[in-house]
């Protein structure tokens, strides 16, 4: 018989993979249900249990679809799983949330009740920045500060100029996967051509150039004469950064990272208000 997978161990393995899932948790049950308050479970994005066991049909599917949710907005919730009797007692409908919990019937002839706490963890956003200039080393450095995952893109033999980043061999990008990506392009005048390309190919949230408006311009018309992609090289932010009149690389690195909390930070309150009742 095989042995069932450790859930702090997967816990473990699933973090250091930076693959999101989320951590089911009964906080509460009453009258006959499988599982007991303690039980947990590690949900990926696909919706399979890689560790853990949460009880049978009557809640996984309750569960697995408030994981799924959570892994896409990043917020925790709270899913209270009882009989039809149950839930007209309270005045709420089976899919209706209130106060802060989800609701959904048990169709099982057991007939209990099950509180679940569904937490996502996702992977640290990451920052790559592309370049070795003083712009791109003042990035690396403010965006550790700020619990980014940096990586730096950069020729090999600059590479000595960052500190405990993961380091790309010039501007080979090909081998990323999905994540919530951010990329500055602060190539400044060694490489933006090739860096930017390579940006572009990525997957990314956000693609930003160190530069004026004029030279960004210029290199969207060499790239475009060249078949990119018209939508994402308009899609490109530059200059870098809000405008907050920044001269030294450290302001315009500061500008910079502003720019990116402001879109993550303002796009999950965009989806947490988007969602109904």
């Amino acid at each position: 018989m095989e042995k069932p997978v450790d859930v702090l161990d997967e816990i473990k393995t699933l973090k250091a993979s930076r693959e999101p899932f989320a951590v089911a948790t009964v906080v509460r049950t009453v009258a006959l249900t499988a599982a007991k308050a303690g039980a947990k479970a590690l949900i990926r994005r696909d919706g399979t249990i890689s560790a853990g066991w949460i009880g049978g049909g009557c809640a996984r599917t309750a569960v697995l679809e408030a994981a799924r949710a959570a892994l896409t907005d990043g917020r925790p919730r709270l899913v209270s799983v009882l009989p039809g009797d149950a839930l007209q007692e309270l005045g709420v409908d089976a899919g209706q949330s209130k106060e802060g919990v989800e609701f959904a019937r048990n169709m099982c002839p057991s007939q209990g009740t099950m509180d679940v706490f569904v937490e996502p963890i996702l992977p640290m956003p990451e920052l790559l920045v592309c370049g070795a200039s003083p712009v791109a080393i003042a990035l690396a450095d403010l965006g550790k500060r700020l619990g980014f995952c940096v990586s730096v893109a950069a020729p090999v033999e600059e590479h000595d100029r960052f500190t405990a980043v993961d380091l790309f061999a010039g501007y080979d990008l090909a081998r990323l996967r999905e994540t919530e990506r951010y990329i500055v392009i602060a190539t400044q005048g060694r490489g933006d051509e090739a860096a930017l390309t390579a940006a572009l190919a990525a997957p990314a949230r956000y693609v930003a150039f160190v530069g004026s408006h004029r030279k960004a311009a210029a290199l969207r018309g060499a790239l475009a004469a060249k078949g990119g992609d018209q939508d994402r090289l308009d899609a490109v932010r530059s200059p870098a950064g809000l405008d907050i009149g920044a001269v030294t690389p450290e302001e315009i690195a500061l500008s910079i990272v502003a720019e990116i909390v402001e879109l993550r930070r303002r796009g999950a309150r965009t989806a947490a208000a988007g969602t109904t009742a």
